[in-house]
């Protein structure tokens, strides 16, 4: 039985893998954007969300990918990027969100003169205003942010040693976002050696736009404790939807160790990860045991929020129980210490009323 948008607003929910350039409000971008000259292809809110989430559904990666240009062009300033910051937060709470993760790459925010560093308190400063904010409206959300680097260019140790720096504060964990096919994770292999050795927590965007062997490279040479979409990882199991399915190391290994997926249904249909919600690879790999997450990855370019993800996952046939089970175990994967983590799960649980 469907779900109604009431009944899915209610539920409390958990996103590991949200793009603080890929969220945005409309009317933000068009006043941001008009204060500095840039360009756009409509100022009005509804017609721009209309025009970003048809470039992304139309299959074309150009397309796809034109919208970060306008959102990156007017986050160079650390009053804008603490505004983002802080609407990204108020909007996720009003959504029913419990915990955010809000991940962004410092190195796309230094054209205006700000320095990495000051890119990431910029976004502090909003995380924790955005929090403050929805609390205010009676709505408790926790919020922390994920450092990118991006893998098709040289910046990798430097943000890793930013991340590092500030971890515990304004940082949780490293990634590599960016164009995947053709630039794997061994092109870091340094920066994964500090992360290593100082004991930094990872995920890395693998099994998105490249296979199984992406997402090997991130598990074995990035020690990625989580994956970014992840759904490719199919590509190593023979006989995904029979009965006696074959799994081969990698995926052996992520099922062994319970590696959470960071899956975003909608992003990963337009990306061509997957060739519908109702065909996506999650649900397999979620019988199989699988850790399944749910998650937005871009909610203004895609046209999502977690209760679209949530009802279109509704559509395709997942109950109460399976949206559950998601959120539980996004709450476990949080960058969080472990009786925090437990916190967490214990506020999902109580949300959804099922006993275990």
């Amino acid at each position: 039985m469907t779900l109604t948008s009431d009944e899915i607003l209610a539920l409390p929910k958990v996103v590991l893998h949200d793009h603080l350039d890929g969220g945005l409000r409309p009317s933000t971008l068009i006043e941001l954007a008009a204060a500095i000259g840039h360009e756009l292809p409509s100022t009005d809110p509804d017609e721009l969300g209309r025009i970003f989430a048809e470039n992304a559904n139309s299959g074309d990666l150009v397309r796809y990918l034109e919208a970060f240009a306008h959102t990156t062009a007017v986050m160079q300033t650390a009053e804008n990027l603490t505004r983002v910051a802080r609407e990204a937060v108020v909007d996720l709470a009003a959504d029913g969100v419990v915990y955010a993760e809000l991940r962004y790459a410092p190195e796309q925010h230094v054209a205006g003169g700000l320095s990495l560093q000051e890119v990431v308190e910029a976004v502090q400063s909003g995380i924790e205003e955005g929090v403050a904010e929805a609390l205010e409206a009676g709505r408790a959300i926790r919020a922390a942010a994920i450092l990118d680097a991006m893998r098709h260019l040289d910046r990798s140790v430097e943000i890793a040693q930013l991340a590092i720096a500030n971890r515990g504060t304004c940082c949780v964990a490293f990634d590599i976002a960016g164009p995947e096919a053709g630039f794997r994770p061994s092109l870091h292999r340094e920066a994964f050696q500090i992360l290593r050795e100082a004991h930094m927590p990872v995920t890395i965007h693998a099994g998105e736009a490249d296979g199984a062997e992406s997402v090997g490279e991130a598990l074995g040479l990035g020690s990625a404790r989580r994956l970014g979409h992840g759904v490719r990882i199919h590509e190593d199991i023979e006989g995904l939807d029979t009965d006696e399915p074959a799994l081969g190391i990698i995926a052996r290994h992520a099922l062994d160790q319970q590696i959470p997926l960071e899956c975003c249904p909608t992003s990963n249909v337009q990306t061509g990860a997957a060739p519908s919600v109702a065909e996506h690879p999650m649900h397999a790999l979620r019988d199989l045991g699988f850790a399944v997450t749910v998650n937005t990855d871009n909610r203004l370019v895609s046209g999502v929020s977690m209760s679209s993800e949530f009802a279109a996952l509704s559509e395709a046939g997942w109950t109460v129980e399976d949206l559950f089970e998601a959120t539980l175990a996004a709450a476990w994967a949080a960058f969080l210490p472990y009786d925090e983590r437990a916190d967490l799960a214990e506020l999902v649980i109580e949300g959804y009323g099922i006993d275990l």
